[in-house]
């Protein structure tokens, strides 16, 4: 299939060996995301997705304290291998905390009470929206990334490291840089087992 759009999805894969060989300036980069999650749809345009792109030292300052919150929960003979796989996390260029607004949330909850148990479902499919929008729109531009979920872990940690608001609820995070591995095959599971079309 040649539309442009499977293309770039096609792209989209979990890379876990990163570097720091991108082509693209950290303020392209920057705004390659910020582009990304600003046309991510979401319900009621309540645009309740929040990002904080850290580069550099900031994004290995996050790993880091990911391994600091881990290391009372995992056992210590198994955290040498938690350790190398947030290391490689942290080789990259940087990383995007995805966050959702809960006030955004809560207002709209109170203004379409209606809808109230829908709103928390509705940004939680706005946050995955935006993350594959990104992910995907790095791929493109040939960047490397994997999605992660060290919340809620770190959340404590990160808000207070970078002064995070308090109604922001970290959902993900998503290291990036430069593709140091080949990406091994998909597996697709049957279409007969996932989709039925009727006419």
């Amino acid at each position: 299939m040649n539309n442009p759009v499977i293309q770039s999805l096609r792209k989209r894969r979990s890379q876990y060996s990163l570097g720091r060989k991108v082509g693209q300036s950290r303020a392209e980069i920057e705004a390659l995301i910020k582009e990304a999650i600003r046309l991510s749809p979401s319900s009621f345009n309540s645009q309740s997705s929040r990002a904080v792109i850290l580069f550099g030292a900031q994004s290995e300052k996050f790993w880091a304290l990911a391994g600091e919150a881990l290391r009372p929960l995992v056992p210590a003979e198994a955290f040498e291998a938690t350790a190398a796989k947030l290391a490689s996390f942290a080789a990259g260029v940087g990383t995007v905390l995805f966050f959702e607004d809960q006030d955004v949330v809560k207002g709209l909850q109170e203004q379409f009470a209606l809808y109230a148990d829908n709103f928390p479902v509705w940004s939680e499919q706005s946050s995955g929206i935006a993350q594959v929008a990104t992910w995907t729109a790095l791929a493109e531009a040939g960047i490397g990334a994997s999605l992660q979920h060290y919340n809620p872990v770190v959340d404590d940690a990160v808000r207070s490291e970078w002064d995070i608001p308090a109604s922001w609820k970290l959902r993900a995070q998503m290291p990036f840089g430069s593709n140091e591995a080949p990406f091994a095959d998909k597996a697709f599971m049957d279409d007969a087992e996932r989709f039925r079309v009727l006419a």
